[in-house]
């Protein structure tokens, strides 16, 4: 199968579409034989079921809300330092990222992303989760697994959200490293929703006909957005700016949903397509609060989720 950098056409740049559309899909999916190499490795080192969870009564013996995500040393995709290469060295990503970003750009965090499947979820924990707008199962999965990310489903929001009085000077990568379709909790993401800048998640959100949504900033500023849901197969990649709004229903199939996730930044402001993108927003470029849904603790006090009422 042809790969992404043997498979160009003329039309607009990468560029111009983070511009109009705040996001960026590949025509065609890197290696699909090194995503699936990969994936196999990792599921030779972990089983994505059950035994991922602690039992009820110790989790409420200490409840941790923070520092339950991957960190550098404990970080699971750091074991597959030379399986990357089909994403990292391949040439039409290296161009992408490149032209947005500039020649010196640095991978400045890379983590497998689990959506766990329900039929793995404790019904003690279920209950807890249900409705919640971020379901990161971090802090209910024993410590030993906590070096992937585990998500039962997330509402729309910006990737900006983990970085508060940060410009917007970094973009996304994901990758599926086996075929996701519509039960698999792929990614839905806002086209367009870029343009109104950084705003504090819960985002004000309604939908519209079809597959449009109305997006709005707390300074008046309102934009209809188009809904797209990312399906695909094995090697599939996107990249997208952190003022990206986007999000993922429960994982609904009998299978975990495995992929990567890279935060890429550029070394200058002047360099690359970014700055021309951050130039076309029309709101702040960072935030001193980028949330408001979680209590002291870390722990969420918030029961609202509008990605799961999106229709596929």
């Amino acid at each position: 199968m042809s790969t992404a950098a043997e498979n160009t056409s003329i039309g607009p740049s990468v560029t111009e579409i983070l511009i109009s559309d705040g996001a960026y899909r590949f025509d065609w999916p890197l290696d699909p034989a090194g995503a699936t190499a990969l994936l196999s490795k990792i599921r030779a080192v972990r089983r994505f079921d059950e035994s991922l969870f602690l039992e009820e009564e110790v989790f409420d013996l200490d409840p941790q809300y923070r520092g339950v995500n991957p960190r550098p040393g404990r970080n699971l995709l750091e074991r597959f330092d030379e399986d990357l290469a089909f994403v990292e060295q391949d040439r039409g990503m290296v161009s992408a990222l490149t032209e947005v970003l500039g020649p010196d750009y640095v991978i400045t965090d890379r983590k497998i992303v689990c959506g766990v499947p329900s039929r793995s979820i404790p019904n003690w924990l279920k209950a807890r989760i249900e409705g919640a707008p971020v379901n990161n199962l971090g802090p209910y999965v024993k410590p030993e697994y906590r070096d992937v990310t585990y998500f039962y489903g997330i509402d729309f929001h910006q990737d900006i959200i983990d970085f508060k009085d940060q410009e917007a000077d970094f973009v996304t990568v994901y990758v599926y490293l086996h075929p996701v379709a519509r039960s698999d909790a792929p990614l839905f993401l806002l086209e367009g929703s870029h343009v109104l800048g950084a705003t504090t998640f819960p985002h004000m959100l309604s939908r519209k006909d079809g597959q449009a949504w109305l997006y709005s900033s707390p300074d008046g500023q309102s934009v209809e957005v188009r809904q797209t849901v990312l399906t695909g197969q094995a090697g599939f990649a996107a990249l997208w700016h952190p003022f990206t709004l986007h999000g993922t229903q429960p994982d609904t199939a009998d299978h975990e949903r495995i992929s990567l996730r890279y935060l890429i930044s550029r070394r200058s402001h002047s360099a690359g397509g970014l700055t021309a993108v951050n130039a076309a927003i029309r709101g702040p470029l960072l935030l001193e609060t980028t949330r408001m849904d979680l209590a002291a603790d870390g722990s969420a006090q918030i029961k609202s989720n509008l990605v799961r009422t999106a229709d596929g």
